[in-house]
């Protein structure tokens, strides 16, 4: 597996000191979500060459999947975020789906959804980029998002079925959502492209809260997963003696 860090893991760095403090750290991604602030990509790409690591995602900027009135906006959003992966050379972007929309069917919203994402496989495809819906839980942090559960999000996977429509298992949304994580982890493992984590409660660095990663990073490359794990977490301390426990406590057991 590969691991990566989350641009927010270091306040105020910007993105090629960020990916120092990938390659220092021995990690093999940089999490850079708000891809519009990159200044300079031909010095991004440069540094990422020197250093050996780069940009392992990034997001989307239009969130909106399930009104189908917006499906061209959604497009024009991807197509100017996959211009950039194609020059960075970015392989994932994240995507959310958007806000359930109150008086219509369930069902409208997730075929509308389907529809405009099996016209995002073909722009991914030409792109060689990997799109990644991701659920998120709406007890805490998201309340109304539309795609919530592992089977569901797997079933728009397996309804849109291209292999460049992925999902990204988030662990701490999952956990909120619907516990069983190991289990849905294993279970829709063909489906996930990438994974974050983050404790719960608190969302707070491996090790600070109720979830066993080295139990669940362990079964996680059993299945023979080898894509990117990323630390999407604020830290309880400073960020690099965080990184150098997950490191010591959690990776080396998992890694062995």
């Amino acid at each position: 597996m590969k691991y990566a860090i989350s641009a927010g893991a270091y306040k105020g760095k910007n993105v090629i000191e960020l990916l120092e403090k990938v390659a220092e750290h021995g990690f093999h991604g940089l999490e850079y979500l708000s891809w519009k602030s990159v200044q300079d990509v031909r010095e991004l790409v440069k540094a990422q060459e020197r250093l050996g690591v780069g940009i392992s995602a990034v997001c989307t900027t239009f969130f909106n999947l399930v009104d189908g009135s917006k499906s061209e906006q959604y497009l024009d959003g991807l197509r100017h975020t996959l211009a950039f992966c194609k020059e960075a050379g970015t392989p994932s972007i994240i995507t959310q789906t958007g806000q359930e929309m109150p008086g219509i069917s369930r069902e409208k919203q997730k075929n509308d959804m389907m529809e405009t994402l099996k016209r995002c496989a073909v722009l991914c495809e030409e792109a060689g980029v990997v799109l990644e819906l991701e659920p998120l839980n709406g007890l805490v942090n998201h309340p109304g998002h539309f795609l919530q559960y592992s089977d569901e999000s797997a079933e728009v996977i397996d309804r849109v079925g291209s292999p460049f429509i992925k999902l990204v298992f988030d662990v701490y949304h999952q956990q909120i959502t619907e516990g069983n994580v190991i289990r849905n982890a294993v279970a829709y493992i063909d489906r996930i492209h990438h994974f974050h984590i983050a404790d719960n409660p608190g969302r707070k660095q491996p090790g600070t809260g109720e979830l066993n990663y080295l139990n669940i990073l362990k079964a996680i490359k059993q299945t023979g997963f080898d894509g990117f794990v990323a630390l999407e977490c604020g830290y309880t301390i400073d960020t690099d003696e965080a990184l150098h426990q997950f490191k010591r406590d959690i990776v080396r057991h998992v890694e062995q």
